[in-house]
């Protein structure tokens, strides 16, 4: 289902905020990962959002977004965007000896 609301908070720090819709009374939780823009996915209150929503019981609140974009813009999946592992990294830490020795057998 998918319905207009208004974000009442916006969590930056912690990646979730509260959207108040008519169909949703109480309040919808959303977090960050159903946010359907492009680049660092928050919202400001006050800011008029399109939502896609299902019933849950989540962290006190009865309804949860499955998808939310700014109103007037299409939603843009960057999740299903681009092939897998697409937000993968990777780190790779060597050690020197005490003797500076970096080599296999140094080891």
């Amino acid at each position: 289902m998918s319905t207009t609301g208004i974000v009442r908070d916006w969590h930056d720090d912690e990646g979730w905020g509260v959207i108040d819709a008519e169909q949703t009374p109480g309040g919808c939780w959303a977090h960050f990962s159903a946010v359907a823009i492009e680049g660092y996915r928050k919202f400001s209150p006050g800011q008029s959002v399109e939502l896609e929503w299902e019933a849950a019981d989540q962290d006190g609140f009865a309804f949860r977004a499955m998808r939310v974009w700014p109103s007037g813009s299409p939603p843009i999946d960057v999740n299903r965007q681009g092939p897998p592992g697409i937000y993968s990294s990777r780190l790779t830490l060597h050690f020197d000896d005490e003797f500076g020795d970096t080599s296999e057998n140094g080891r």
